[in-house]
């Protein structure tokens, strides 16, 4: 009998404002039905009968949109509902602009002790420019307000390649983000998708974004500084002091299998892709039906299962293990890729070490584009 997954994956889909490049599953708070939600969520925790989890993760939209009481309310449902005597990780996504005193104390009587706050840039006419709901000052007061309470283990995102950034607008905001002393860094270039502002504007020729050389540039000070102040590139846009890893993250990235709740959310389980219903009100009324929101569900075939190895292994700065593979799949990983890997290597792409398939500093700038190289036809 196969394994149960050992984490969980819980979205929130609201928002206090709707950023300009984000794609996600979310809407504006405003008028939504929250506190129903919490409910059916409770409900699809429920219909999935949870084993011990290692790492819970609650994203979004914005968790922290949630009012102190709502907060509470999914915290306490949670932990009554799941069994945490294993639990290593259990980390809630948060925005500067309303992270309170009062929802940092609800976070701070729960079992939370990782927080991913969604710094982005520390510039103000950036964040208005990307449409944040939050300004500098927010960020350090979210941060002392954080430590204060006893949290530690904290994370940050910031996006690069805004439109009108600068090499010395990088250089600041790195300095700043190494100032507030934390131990994780998520570091993303931005990435324009369908059905957002940012798409809509640069269709019509409205954004003027920093070229590849300039995002290159700019990828590489990130990679030397941040290594310079002790932290290692553990994954394509990750970086942490030794021990203050995502567990939650690496299970993804080493293609382990994870239960996906609330709406819009993806799991995986037995072998099966699935995502949930988006739109709240389809997701309340599947939850009610049948206790899932499952929409699209895609068992995947051996060949795809292998490709996703692929894809996700390489994003890690250990990459794959060869023997690994091999004991996964039951092939031989040179018949299938030898050819591939020799190729990537003499291109600068891939270390030189055929038990470990791990990328270069070029080849982690290139990302997709490398992993796609072992698509097989």
């Amino acid at each position: 009998m196969q394994q149960k997954p050992s984490s969980a994956y819980v979205h929130i889909p609201f928002c206090t404002q709707i950023c300009y490049y984000c794609d996600f599953s979310k809407v504006f708070i405003k008028n939504q039905p929250v506190d129903t939600y919490l409910v059916k969520l409770m409900q699809e925790v429920d219909y999935y009968e949870l084993p011990a989890l290692r790492t819970l993760y609650i994203g979004g939209g914005t968790p922290t949109a949630l009012s102190a009481e709502q907060l509470d309310v999914l915290l306490t449902n949670l932990e009554a509902r799941l069994d945490l005597s294993q639990l290593q990780e259990f980390t809630i996504e948060a925005n500067p602009g309303d992270l309170t005193a009062e929802k940092i104390a609800v976070l701070k009587r729960s079992k939370v002790n990782r927080i991913s706050l969604g710094v982005q840039t520390f510039n103000d006419r950036h964040l208005r420019q990307i449409g944040r709901g939050h300004n500098e000052a927010q960020i350090y007061d979210s941060i002392s307000g954080l430590k204060q309470a006893g949290f530690f283990n904290i994370s940050i995102d910031l996006i690069y390649a805004l439109p009108g950034q600068t090499m010395m607008d990088i250089e600041k905001n790195v300095e700043k983000a190494l100032a507030l002393d934390i131990p994780h860094l998520s570091l993303y270039s931005l990435i324009l998708e369908n059905h957002t502002v940012f798409m809509n504007r640069q269709r019509r020729g409205q954004l003027h974004l920093p070229n590849e050389d300039t995002e290159s540039d700019m990828f590489a000070y990130i990679l030397s500084e941040l290594k310079r102040h002790g932290f290692d590139h553990y994954e394509i846009s990750n970086f942490a002091k030794p021990g203050f890893e995502s567990r939650h993250n690496l299970m993804y990235w080493d293609n382990a299998e994870y239960y996906g709740i609330g709406a819009g959310a993806s799991g995986y389980l037995n072998g099966m892709r699935y995502r949930n219903r988006g739109p709240i009100q389809h997701y309340l009324k599947a939850v009610s039906e049948q206790g899932h929101a499952r929409l699209h569900e895609e068992y995947l075939t051996k060949a795809e299962q292998m490709e996703e190895e692929m894809f996700l292994g390489l994003r890690k700065k250990s990459g794959i293990s060869v023997a690994r593979f091999e004991e996964k799949f039951q092939l031989s990983f040179n018949d299938l890729y030898g050819a591939i890997v020799d190729q990537l290597i003499a291109e600068g792409l891939l270390k030189n070490n055929k038990q470990q398939i791990q990328m270069t500093q070029k080849g982690l700038f290139l990302g997709d584009t490398v992993a796609e190289r072992f698509i097989l036809e």
